[in-house]
C-alpha cells in the first residue's frame, strides 16, 4: 500500500440556491484556492474525480458542466460518481494506490436547494417498484428510523436537541456554515415536528456549495504539504459497505454496515475509531450522531463534528467529502493526530464509508 494523504482542502460557503450561477461558477474559485495553496499547476494533476447528482440538477449528465472549471483540454484522466463525492475520494485513493500517478484532485458540487420542492425529487431516487410509488417525503424514512431508535430507550428527544444545540454552537466558528447560533435545548424542544420525532432543526438544511481535496502519494505529498506550511493527513484506511435498499428488510436501530466498515478499516489502519481525536460524521439528521457513535465505538472524549457538521449546512453530494476535508484539515494544521471521517448515502443510513486518517510526527 502506498502512503496517500490529503494535502489541500477548500470549500465554498453553503448557501441557498443562486440560479444565476452554474456549476463552474461555484467550483472554479474553490479549485483555484486548493491548487494555489500547494503551489502546483493544473497540468501537475494526474487524475480528477468528482461527485454530483443529476436528480438535484434536474437533467442528465449535469456534471459535464463542472468540467469547464477543471479544464478538459488538453485531455485529462477523469472520472465521476453519481453520488456523494466522498466516494470520488475513495476512487481517487484507489487509483493512486495503483501507481498510475502521484497527485489527484477530487471535487464535489452540491446544489440540493435548486429544486423548488425537494419532496418531488427525493422519492425518485428510490426503488421504482415498491418505494417510489409511495411518494415518501424526504424526511419520512429518517422519521421512521428516529422513532425506532427512541423506542429502544437508549436515546431521548432531549438527547437529539442537545446534539443540535452543540452542532449549531460549534458552527458559529465556521465561516462556511449555512446555519449556526446558540440555542437553548428547551426552546428547541418546543418547536413543532416535521416528521415525528424530528423537528426542523433536527434536519440538515439544503444548500449549495463546492468542496475540493487534493490527494498525493508519499514524498510528493510531504513536499506539497510543506509548500503550504502543513503536514499531510495520511488516509490510513477507507472502507464502505451497503445494506439492502429496502428499509423494511433491515433492523433500523443497528448500523451493521458501519460496524463492518469500521472493523475492516481498523485492520487496515492499525488503529480503531476508539483511538481517534476527532470524528466528522455525515449526520443529516440529529439522531444519526448517537447511532453512529455507538456503531463506531467512539470514546467519550472524542470531539464530534467540531465544524458543526451537516446540521449546519448540507450541500448534497459534497457533504460527505466535506467531512473528509474537515477531518483532514485538523491533522494538517497539527490540531489533532488522528481523525475519522464518515459519509453516507441512501435512505436511513443505507450506505456508509469510513475513513481513518493520521498525521506523522514532524
Amino acid at each position: 500500500m502506498r502512503d496517500i494523504g490529503v494535502v489541500a482542502f477548500a470549500q465554498s460557503g453553503c448557501r441557498a440556491a443562486n440560479r444565476r450561477d452554474d456549476m463552474a461558477d461555484i467550483l472554479a474559485p474553490v479549485i483555484a484556492e486548493a491548487v494555489t495553496s500547494v503551489g502546483i499547476e493544473r497540468g501537475d494533476i494526474d487524475f480528477y474525480c468528482s461527485g454530483s447528482h443529476d436528480f438535484h440538477e434536474g437533467r442528465t449528465f449535469a456534471y459535464i458542466e463542472s468540467l469547464d472549471a477543471v479544464g478538459a483540454w488538453p485531455p485529462i484522466s477523469e472520472s465521476h460518481v453519481e453520488m456523494d463525492a466522498a466516494w470520488a475520494a475513495n476512487e481517487a485513493w484507489s487509483w493512486l494506490q495503483l501507481g498510475e500517478g502521484d497527485i489527484a484532485l477530487v471535487y464535489g458540487i452540491g446544489r440540493g436547494s435548486l429544486a423548488s420542492d425537494p419532496d418531488q425529487v427525493s422519492h425518485t431516487q428510490l426503488d421504482p417498484y415498491y418505494l417510489a410509488p409511495l411518494h415518501p417525503h424526504r424526511h419520512a424514512f429518517a422519521g421512521l428510523q428516529a422513532h425506532a431508535l427512541l423506542a429502544t430507550g437508549t436515546v431521548t428527544e432531549r438527547d437529539l436537541a442537545e446534539v443540535v444545540a452543540r452542532s449549531l454552537s460549534a458552527a458559529v466558528e465556521n465561516p462556511h456554515a449555512q446555519r449556526s447560533g446558540v440555542h437553548a435545548v428547551d426552546d428547541l424542544l418546543a418547536q413543532p415536528y416535521v416528521a415525528s420525532p424530528l423537528r426542523e432543526h433536527d434536519t440538515a438544511p439544503l444548500g449549495d456549495a463546492a468542496a475540493v481535496l487534493i490527494l498525493a502519494a508519499g514524498d510528493r505529498a510531504r513536499d506539497l504539504a510543506a509548500n503550504a506550511g502543513r503536514r499531510p493527513a495520511w488516509i490510513r484506511a477507507m472502507d464502505h459497505r451497503m445494506a439492502t435498499h429496502y428499509p423494511g428488510a433491515r433492523d433500523l436501530t443497528r448500523l451493521e454496515t458501519v460496524e463492518i466498515a469500521a472493523r475492516r478499516a481498523t485492520r487496515m489502519a492499525g488503529f480503531s475509531p476508539a483511538e481517534i481525536d476527532v470524528a466528522e460524521l455525515h449526520t443529516e439528521y440529529s439522531y444519526a450522531e448517537p447511532m453512529l457513535a455507538a456503531a463506531l465505538g467512539l470514546a467519550p472524549a472524542t470531539t464530534i463534528n467540531p465544524s458543526g457538521g451537516p446540521l449546519a449546512g448540507n450541500p448534497t453530494t459534497a457533504t460527505g467529502l466535506i467531512r473528509l476535508g474537515e477531518a483532514a484539515a485538523r491533522i494538517c494544521d497539527d490540531t489533532v493526530d488522528r481523525a475519522l471521517a464518515h459519509a453516507t448515502s441512501g435512505p436511513a443510513l443505507q450506505h456508509n464509508l469510513i475513513s481513518l486518517l493520521e498525521g506523522e510526527r514532524r
